[in-house]
């Protein structure tokens, strides 16, 4: 889950509204959103720029570099911030833990 020790401010920018901007991230592979999934590693707000750290379920998914391209566009159009980085990080890795109730119910995971 996202880390909000790094939480600053961006014109009003929050980090939960970043982050509500990222549950319309779908992942295309599972089709549930990146936050719910548990891919959201840590996301932070400064005064000019958002960074996202996100993680995908396997090494070697093809799709990181899309996810990233949707991230970054999730959060400037979400937020009017120009400067967006979104980066694909190991650690944590990521594990069925990460993922919420609601994504364990829906790909049927025990609660």
């Amino acid at each position: 889950m996202a880390n909000d020790t790094d939480l600053g401010r961006a014109g009003g920018v929050t980090q939960e509204k970043v982050l509500g901007l990222l549950s319309a991230v779908k992942d295309p592979e599972v089709g549930i959103n990146i936050v719910d999934l548990g891919l959201v590693s840590w996301v932070k707000v400064t005064e000019t720029a958002v960074e996202v750290e996100f993680t995908l379920t396997y090494p070697g998914c093809p799709l990181g570099p899309t996810i990233e391209e949707q991230i970054v566009r999730a959060v400037k159009d979400g937020t009017g911030i120009g400067e967006v980085r979104a980066r694909i990080v190991w650690e944590p890795p990521w594990s069925e833990e990460r993922m919420s109730e609601a994504a364990r119910l829906e790909l049927g995971y025990p609660i």
